[in-house]
This record gives C-alpha cells, sequence and structure tokens, in this order.
C-alpha cells in the first residue's frame, strides 16, 4: 500500500508486492471470448511483429557483418539449415511447447514465471536467486526494447538503397522521423491503429512466403538444409566462424520470449495457432528462397545480392512496395515492443520493483492499453541515441542479440526449477530437456559475448543501470517497512488508548498502510497535532498477490476493533489496477458505505535519514530517497479524490 512517497504492501512471496498499476482491475485474461481462429489473427498482429522482421537482417547479417562467411553452398545451407534448427529448438519446443504451460492464471513472462515458482520455493535457500534472475531478465528488456525499434525500423528503411543507391543519405532522416514519430504516437493509445495491425501482418507475413516460394520453386535444391548435417558439416569445416555466426543466427528467433509474455492476451491456443500454422511456415519459406536467390547467383551477383538479400527477393518494380510494407511490419513490430515495457514496467510497479510511475489509460476497452510518459520518454532517448551512435543496421546487430539471448539463458534457468520443483517431471525425462535448453541458449549467450565490444555493452549497460534501479528501490521499501515495524504499536491498543484522549468529529478518515501490522504514522502525527479522531477510522492496506487476478470474493478483508476502528486489506494482482474509491465503492460493510464527499484520506511522506548502521551502501541510500521523491503522487496513483487528500510528513532513519 503507500503513503504518499510511499509505503509499499506487505505481500505473501518472495516478490516484494507494490502498489497498483495500470490495468483495469475487472478486466479478464484477454481471451475469454471470440473465436480461436479470430485470436490467432489478432496475436499475428500484435505478438509476432519483432521475430517477422527478423528476415530483413538475420539471414545477411551471418554474411557481411562482424565476421563474414564465404558465399558458397556450404555456409549458405549450413546457416539456413542453422535458422531453421534454432527456430524450432528455441522458439517451438522450448518457448511455445513447453514454457507456454507455464502459465500463471493466463499470464506469461519472466515476472510472471518467478511470481509462479516463488510460492513453491520461498523458503529454500535459492529462492532469492531466482527472484533476483527474473528481475535482470526485465532488466535486459529494456536494453532489448531500445535495439528493437532502432534496428528493425532502420533495416527497413535501408531498403531504399536497393530501389535506388542513391537514397542512402535519406536513410537516416526517415528512420528518425518515423521512430520519433512513433514514440509521439503512445500517448493517444494505439486502439485505433491497432485495428490495422492484423490485416498488416498478414499481408506482410504472405508476402513473405510467396517470395520465398518464387525463388524455391527456382531452386528446391535448397531444402535439403532441412537435414541438420548441414549445419553439423558447417561446424566441422569452420570450427570458430561457425561459433561466431550464431551471433548472428540468433537474430532469427529474437523475439521469442515476447511470444510467452503476451500469451495472456491471447491464449496459448490461438498463439500456438499462429505460430505453427502460419507464421513459421511463412518465415522458414522466406529465409530458404533468400538462401534459394543467392546460389543462384554467380559469385560476383551473389555477393551484391547478400548486402540485402530481403529486399533483392522482389523484382526490381515490386521494391519500392516491399520496403514500404516492411517498414509497416517494423513499425508495429515496435510498437509491440514499447508496449510490452509499459506492460513490464507496470508488473515491476506491482511486485515492488520500481517506484509508482504516473500511468494512463488509454482504452476505456482494452485490458493492458497504457501509456507511461516516463518510460516512452526514455526509450525514445535510448532509441535515438543508438541510431545516431551505430548510424546503420548492420552496426546495430552488433549490439542485439545480447540481451535476449541473456533473458533466454535466464528463462531456461527458470524452466529448470519448473519442470524439477513445481511439475515435477521424472529426472529421467527432465534432465534431456533442461541440459538440451542448456546447451543451444548458452551457445547462443556465449556467441554473442563476443559482440560485447562491438555494441553488446550497450544493452549489458541499459539492464546493469534498470537491474541497480529495480533492486535498489526493492531493498529500500524492505528496510523502510522493517524501520517502521520496529516500532509498530498494536492498532486494537492504540483504539482503546486513542478513544478517550481525543475528540470524535463526524465522517470517515482512511489512513493508507504499508502493512498490516502496527499503526500508520499518519494516524499517529494527526492525533498528535491535531487532537480529533474521526468517527469511523479505516487503516487500509493493499497486497499484490502472486497471480495476476485476484477473484472478487477474495479482495476483501475487514476487522472491526471497536471504538469505530476497522482494518481492512484490499487484495489485487499483479496485472490490476488498484482504484482505492471504486474498491471502497463495492466493499461490504464497514461499519456503512464510504461517501467520497464524507472520507478523508491520510498518507504519509516520509523523509530518509541516514543511520549508524545503514541497511544499504551510502549511494544506494541515497538513490534510493532520489526515486522516492521522484514518485508519483500517491493520490493520483490510487485513484483518491483530489480535495479528500491530507499528506502527513515523518522522518525515518534506514
Amino acid at each position: 500500500m503507500s503513503d504518499a512517497t510511499s509505503d509499499r504492501p506487505a505481500g505473501p512471496s518472495l516478490i516484494d508486492p507494490a502498489t497498483a498499476a495500470a490495468t483495469p482491475a475487472h478486466g479478464g485474461h484477454g481471451h475469454g471470448s471470440g473465436n480461436v481462429a479470430k485470436l490467432a489473427l489478432g496475436a499475428v498482429g500484435v505478438v509476432f511483429g519483432d521475430i517477422g522482421t527478423s528476415p530483413i537482417y538475420a539471414f545477411r547479417e551471418t554474411f557481411v557483418g562482424p565476421h563474414p562467411l564465404a558465399i558458397d553452398e556450404l555456409h549458405i545451407l549450413g546457416v539456413v539449415s542453422l535458422i531453421f534448427w534454432s527456430m524450432t529448438m528455441v522458439v517451438s519446443i522450448q518457448y511455445v511447447s513447453v514454457l507456454m504451460r507455464a502459465d500463471n492464471k493466463g499470464q506469461g513472462g519472466s515476472l510472471a514465471l518467478v511470481a509462479l515458482i516463488s510460492g513453491s520455493i520461498k523458503k529454500s535457500s535459492y529462492g532469492g536467486l531466482i527472484v533476483m534472475l527474473g528481475v535482470f531478465a526485465t532488466a535486459l528488456f529494456y536494453g532489448d526494447s531500445m535495439i528493437t525499434p532502432a534496428v528493425s525500423v532502420l533495416s527497413a528503411v535501408e531498403g531504399l538503397t536497393v530501389v535506388q543507391s542513391n537514397l542512402q543519405p535519406f536513410v537516416l532522416p526517415i528512420a528518425l522521423i518515423l521512430l520519433i514519430g512513433l514514440f509521439l504516437l503512445q500517448k493517444s493509445g494505439t486502439a485505433k491503429v491497432g485495428a490495422l495491425f492484423a490485416p498488416v501482418m498478414v499481408l506482410y507475413f504472405s508476402t513473405l512466403a510467396l517470395l520465398g516460394v518464387y525463388h524455391l520453386v527456382q531452386l528446391p535444391h535448397v531444402l535439403v538444409a532441412l537435414n541438420p548435417w548441414y549445419a553439423i558439416q558447417f561446424f566441422m569445416t569452420d570450427k570458430v566462424l561457425g561459433f561466431l555466426a550464431l551471433g548472428s543466427v540468433v537474430l532469427a528467433v529474437t523475439g521469442a520470449e515476447a511470444l510467452y509474455s503476451d500469451m495472456g492476451h491471447f491464449g496459448r491456443g490461438p498463439m500456438r495457432l499462429s505460430w505453427f500454422g502460419f507464421v513459421m511456415p511463412c518465415l522458414l519459406i522466406n529465409y530458404f528462397g533468400q538462401a534459394a536467390m543467392i546460389l543462384g547467383l554467380d559469385d560476383a551477383s551473389a555477393a551484391e545480392a547478400m548486402e540485402n538479400p530481403f529486399f533483392n527477393l522482389a523484382p526490381d518494380h515490386w521494391r519500392l512496395p516491399l520496403v514500404i510494407l516492411a517498414t509497416c511490419a517494423t513499425f508495429i513490430a515496435s510498437q509491440a515492443v514499447i508496449s510490452g515495457a509499459f506492460s513490464i514496467t507496470h508488473q515491476a510497479m506491482q511486485l515492488g520493483f520500481i517506484p509508482r510511475l504516473s500511468t494512463r489509460h488509454t482504452s476505456e476497452h482494452e485490458v493492458g492499453q497504457i501509456y507511461i510518459p516516463f518510460v516512452n520518454w526514455a526509450l525514445m532517448t535510448g532509441v535515438i541515441t543508438l541510431v545516431f551512435v551505430f548510424q546503420n543496421s548492420s552496426n546495430l546487430a552488433s549490439a542485439y542479440g545480447i540481451a535476449v539471448t541473456g533473458a533466454m539463458l535466464i528463462d531456461t534457468c527458470l524452466m529448470a526449477v519448473l519442470l524439477i520443483v513445481l511439475w515435477r517431471w521424472k529426472l529421467w525425462l527432465a534432465i534431456p530437456v533442461i541440459v538440451a535448453a542448456f546447451v543451444v541458449d548458452g551457445t547462443y549467450f556465449a556467441a554473442n559475448a563476443t559482440k560485447i565490444p562491438d555494441g553488446g555493452w550497450f544493452p549489458l549497460l541499459i539492464g546493469g543501470v534498470a537491474f541497480t534501479l529495480l533492486t535498489t528501490w526493492n531493498k529500500g521499501r524492505k528496510l523502510m517497512r522493517d524501520r517502521m515495524t520496529e516500532a509498530a504499536l498494536p492498532l486494537n491498543v492504540f483504539a482503546k488508548s486513542a478513544h478517550g484522549s481525543a475528540a470524535r468529529v463526524p465522517g470517515t478518515a482512511i489512513f493508507m498502510a504499508s502493512s498490516n501490522i502496527g499503526v500508520p504514522s499518519a494516524l499517529l502525527h494527526n492525533i498528535k497535532h491535531n487532537k480529533v479522531l474521526h468517527e469511523r477510522v479505516v487503516v487500509l492496506t493493499i497486497e499484490v498477490q502472486d497471480v495476476p487476478y485476484v477473484e472478487p470474493t477474495d479482495r476483501y478483508e475487514v476487522i472491526e476493533l471497536g471504538q469505530g476502528f476497522y482494518r481492512m486489506t484490499l487484495r489485487y494482482g499483479f496485472m490490476e489496477e488498484t482504484d482505492v474509491p471504486h474498491a471502497l465503492a463495492h466493499a461490504p460493510m464497514c461499519g456503512g458505505p464510504f461517501e467520497m464527499m464524507k472520507t478523508s484520506f491520510f498518507l504519509s511522506r516520509q523523509t530518509l535519514l541516514p543511520s549508524e548502521k545503514p541497511g544499504m551502501a551510502i549511494w544506494r541510500e541515497k538513490l534510493f530517497a532520489w526515486m522516492m521523491r521522484n514518485a508519483a503522487s500517491a493520490m493520483e496513483f490510487f485513484r483518491l479524490p483530489t480535495n479528500r487528500v491530507v499528506e502527513l510528513g515523518s522522518q525515518l532513519e534506514i
């Protein structure tokens, strides 16, 4: 729950629950209505943009990237075989087939998975490590969400140079205008534009398949690369280059984590249908088509075409429409990543790792349609900086992948705990699956680690900063609650002693408390300075559970303490919004209904003081204090009526 800076709710899990966030409290899981085909179509428009735009640059980067390969049959068939088996093992098996079964009441993603697991392991010695892994995966996502819009939009606009080489000077300005426009669009919401996402992406994926088929029928021999022997042969011939090539091959599966994170919007069934029935075949046909096109050219033409094989798939007169279509697809993919950043920030706020941030709803009907200004402008700054620093998509591709593969490796760690501890698979079945996942994801991560000097440091830097902020806030809130609990006076004792020592005035006073233990500081300061008590005094605590949604029957807990005192607990899931007035309007009897014009809300604002035995390093205490000062107003965050709020300050040592 909160005071003005404010106290986080106490909760039952290793993950420290936070205050409210930004999705309608009465929203569903997002896939309770509509038929499977309609949901599958919607998933194509929203979920698969990141992985869907990879053909624009992934195949190219394996040959012209930092570690170029010879453009011959051995390497072309080896690379396309690697792409096929990577997509099969990482996306189809690990994420779509296994991890999508690990839903937290319909929700997916690293934080949802950690919340799911934490209930089973919170008393174990490695429980804290699992939580930190999930937090680090979240931190890496912010680096990824900066690189994805930059590399995808820039690579699409670079297609103009295939149409006409003298357009090169216009690539950077056009990409920047599109990216800035994308971030400016966020504040007005994407509900209207979103209606166009699915048709555009269906057209885009269909175009991928058609272009691939056009070249495959001319050289169907390339399909022999479905045999993993061609990938093995590639490694046997060029051991070092084969390993380094994985750093570019992995670009073909970037976006796999997004499939899992977005599961709550569409459900695993429709998303599996979209992936296996449409998206994956279209992607593979296009990759094999690019390979067939290059193999069908002479050496000089192949080298020229490899500079941008995706756009060279199309005949001359279709290249400009393809550039426009690809740019639209990358725009949609970038939108999905930005929306994902808003969503994951919302979850992190709920789970106590990020301070309150101003959050706006951009749709009255769509669950999850939110806008967080701070995150939007921070991402825009990062994206523009990336474009100016790296200049082209090939340079950006060197920075791409390390955050994605890092998150994948963490998901594999979480999957291992899930299979053995939560699902209790037989070891003879679980160990081969886990080992295979670790080998694949670990190899990809190691290959991408070689990119760190060439730009891979950027997402790691962003991830490190984000991880420091997230863990500092979480640790600071825990220290604050511990300090406040140490001197806490039992509320029932206080109610009896205060009843006769202060005048009672009409109305209701609601004191927001971070814990359901003790008396909130705002209540103590009110009676100390004002020497009055309202006829009804409610100490209100908000707890955020390790589930995305809480059933309405489990929302309220009310304890009557006598003398007009009540302790109320409101429980929410980490995907829900805490709308206190709405909850009070539907609250069970707590001495009568709540009338907002006769109710006052009292919040505490803490000023931190250094202590002789600090719980954190001094620099982290200062960072935590800065985060507290810049947190969004509790009044706005909890949707409290603006003219019914009183803030009382206090000092606290941590």
